[in-house]
């Protein structure tokens, strides 16, 4: 079954490899999508796909992500983005 979530990471993930470890994580799960950075800071994560993969991607965030990375808080709600996704990229 195929899921969509919107999700807004908090903490410092930003300047630390974030959008690209997440693109790796979630292109490794058959995932499409994005990651970019907002201007609070945050991290915004866009993921459709497998509702299993999508699940293990979001505690994949919510664990803290890459390395580099500490995150606070992950937030995340289904989401229906206005056209599909046909791969996981990086935007600004």
């Amino acid at each position: 079954m195929s899921t969509c979530i919107i999700a807004w990471v908090y903490g410092s993930v930003q300047g630390v490899g974030f959008r690209y470890s997440t693109q790796q994580e979630a292109r490794r799960r058959g995932l499409n999508g994005y990651a970019r950075n907002l201007d609070d800071g945050s991290v915004e994560v866009a993921v459709c796909g497998d509702a299993e993969q999508v699940a293990a991607l979001v505690s994949w965030l919510k664990a803290g992500g890459p390395h580099s990375a500490r995150v606070d808080k992950v937030v995340s709600e289904p989401h229906r983005p206005g056209r599909p996704f046909s791969r996981f990229d990086i935007r600004g």
